[in-house]
């Protein structure tokens, strides 16, 4: 730590926005863009070019992520959990089929067939659906139809530390009316070491993943796509966690229309059916000493359809948003004994919960003139949820008798946001109300045991929907030489959903403190605020910086948990001809408002120190690009408050990335 004083003294203040190029005039909300493919040379640009969805999303200010092994970590947004935000991928909803978030949405993409990571704050996300604390939408790459040819690329990445193989390519076709785009990329880890050489082990993992997209033009104005995308992961570790993941598969299926209406206020109609399905296997075999052998096997699927239809009167832009699903999470756990005398125990801990959602969304933008807009936007939607098997509610109706199999809720969402902008300089605010439904868990979990604070939780079926009031502000100052920015986001959530201990349950794993049925207190307070600072010390030197301040408290006085110390990440990037070399320092400060009664400790502050270069060879229509770099040079041995039951992060890495491409 006190090797890395004096650097941490010399780049002052952290990183830049984001990955963010898109400079519009005017800002509309408070969404931040982060370049994963086809928009932006990835080894000019990215740290990592073959980094993991996680590495890429973790580069925004709102955007932290819950580690519990060396893959598939859980994305939150503005420090909110899953249950409050919203993932999709173009736009489609996805609900992971695990009990321990061993399976954000997140890990069923890779870097291979994503554009970009769209990040929105708070109601900026709620075209997507009801949220609390935003929404993240992965967008898929696609060919542009009138480009005539083949193109295509290949990619192998080594790290050094887990002996991660990285292997993937693509093949795409277009001509005037047709596209066809195909990629695959395969992963393979082994256990990754921490700082003095420390292995963490149960920290490998496989994975492949594959993706076809093709569309056709029928003519200008009509234009159809189909899309699938299949990935599978063995043998995932997770050392935070009692049990690994012998299997997580996914099939994300879609097929879209885009109709753009001639001479009419109308820009385009777009609208989407898409069908997933995943399955999820945890195991503990490879675990010693287990004190009783478990089989949790769990299943989602989702229908679902949106139609977005926007355009232009006058002065005034607007979206309207029809956007249905139809969700069924089932997931059992199945005890043996290690007594052959005894019996088997079985219970469902999802009992086939059905969750139907239709709702609308519309936003509309009025410009006053060229340099301000006032937008408004809202959203109503029906949820309904109901209880298939009859054996899963029979057994919540031990602790809430008279249960009925189905309820049904209304959210509701209402956000305004003026922008100004002039020259140099440009502001926004904004203030919105937002509501969500407890999720499957919060709702009809059946003991999920929780290892971070040891207890088995219970949901409630009675919970009221959180409602969340918000206020935001947004400021931006730009030159040619440089801009900084500042943004904050403050949160009043009422009917907090958190768990709340039990004495008269009795557990039901081995080693559990007790037994925690979901409740809610009145009422919880979160900050986010990101400042960003970035400047050319020279033509092909820049300085880039970002600094991020979090809070959240309960109205029982109680710190939230997994709320993030102050943080920093500081960045030199030097650029010329083919060649780049950049250098960085990331870290927190000591987290002092940790979150005992969630079972938190104090983390001491870190800094690592980071390396990477890059050079580019380019010919005729083919390019050649190679990237290497250290990450944790000095090998710090360290976790975050991010870090599930305080897994240690990575030590020093050594990586090569190679990206071949056929234009």
């Amino acid at each position: 730590m006190k090797k890395l004083l004096f650097i941490v003294l010399l780049f002052l203040l952290p990183i830049r926005l984001f990955s963010q190029e898109n400079d519009s005039i005017l800002p509309m909300s408070l969404t931040e863009i982060i370049l994963i493919g086809k928009k932006t040379d990835l080894v000019q640009k990215q740290f990592k070019p073959l980094a993991t969805i996680d590495e890429y999303l973790q580069q925004s200010g709102a955007v932290e992520m819950i580690k519990r092994g060396g893959y598939a970590w859980e994305p939150t947004i503005n420090n909110m959990s899953t249950e409050r935000t919203v993932v999709t991928i173009d736009g489609m909803r996805i609900f992971g089929a695990c009990t321990d978030k061993m399976d954000p949405i997140t890990s069923y993409v890779e870097v291979s067939n994503l554009s970009e990571a769209e990040i929105a704050s708070g109601q900026s996300g709620s075209c997507h659906g009801p949220t609390i604390g935003g929404s993240i939408n992965l967008k898929r790459n696609r060919s542009e139809i009138g480009k005539k040819g083949f193109n295509g690329y290949f990619n192998a990445g080594y790290d050094f530390n887990n002996q991660q193989k990285i292997i993937g390519g693509a093949i795409n076709y277009a001509d005037s009316l047709f596209f066809i785009d195909n990629n695959v990329m395969f992963r393979e880890a082994e256990n990754y070491t921490a700082g003095n050489n420390n292995e963490v082990l149960f920290s490998q993992f496989r994975k492949i993943n594959m993706s076809t997209t093709a569309g056709f033009l029928f003519n200008k104005n009509k234009y159809f796509e189909a899309a699938v995308i299949y990935d599978k992961a063995t043998d995932v570790g997770y050392p935070a966690l009692p049990m690994d993941v012998s299997l997580a598969e996914a099939l994300i299926t879609s097929v879209k229309f885009e109709y753009i209406p001639m001479e009419s206020i109308f820009n385009k109609l777009e609208t989407k059916v898409y069908y997933n399905t995943i399955t999820h296997i945890m195991d503990d075999t490879t675990r010693p000493d287990v004190a009783i052998h478990m089989d949790m096997p769990g299943w989602s699927d989702t229908y679902g359809m949106y139609a977005n239809l926007d355009g232009k009167v006058n002065k005034n832009t607007f979206l309207g948003t029809f956007n249905s699903f139809y969700n069924r999470s089932l997931a059992e756990m199945t005890m043996y004994p290690s007594d052959p005398n005894e019996n088997i125990m079985f219970m469902l801990t999802w009992p086939d919960v059905i969750t139907f959602y239709n709702g609308i969304y519309a936003e509309n933008t009025y410009e006053f003139n060229c340099h301000s807009n006032f937008k408004i936007s809202g959203s109503l939607g029906n949820q309904f949820n109901e209880v298939k098997s009859q054996f899963g509610l029979e057994s919540l109706q031990i602790f809430y008798p008279g249960l009925k199999a189905d309820k049904n809720r209304f959210l509701k969402s209402l956000a305004t946001n003026f922008n100004w902008k002039k020259e140099k300089f440009g502001y926004s605010f904004g203030l919105a109300y937002g509501e969500r439904a407890p999720s499957v868990s919060e709702g009809y979990g059946f003991y999920l045991f929780n290892s971070f604070d040891r207890y088995d939780y219970i949901g409630n079926p009675d919970l009221e929907n959180e409602q969340s009031a918000e206020a935001s502000v947004n400021l931006k100052y730009q030159t040619k030489s440089f801009k900084t920015s500042f943004s904050t986001s403050y949160f009043h959530i009422s009917n907090y959903i958190v768990g709340k201990p039990d004495p008269s349950v009795y557990q039901m794993t081995i080693g559990a403190q007790g037994v925690k049925i979901y409740s809610a207190i009145d009422y919880a307070s979160l900050i986010k605020s990101v400042f960003n600072f970035e400047t050319y010390l020279m033509s092909n030197l820049k300085w880039d910086n970002q600094l991020t301040y979090s809070y959240g408290k309960g109205s029982d006085g109680e710190n939230l948990p997994f709320i993030s110390p102050l943080a920093y990440q500081s960045k030199l990037f030097y650029k010329k001809a083919a060649f780049t070399a950049e250098i960085e320092v990331q870290g927190n400060a000591t987290q002092t408002n940790y979150a005992p009664f969630y079972g938190e400790i104090e983390k001491p502050a870190y800094a690592i120190l980071n390396f990477a270069t890059s050079y580019t060879l380019s010919f005729d229509k083919t390019k050649l690009s190679l990237r290497t770099g250290i990450e944790n040079i000095l090998d710090a041995d360290y976790s975050t408050f991010a870090d599930w039951n305080n897994i240690p992060r990575m030590g020093r890495n050594v990586f090569i990335n190679v990206l071949y491409s056929l234009n």
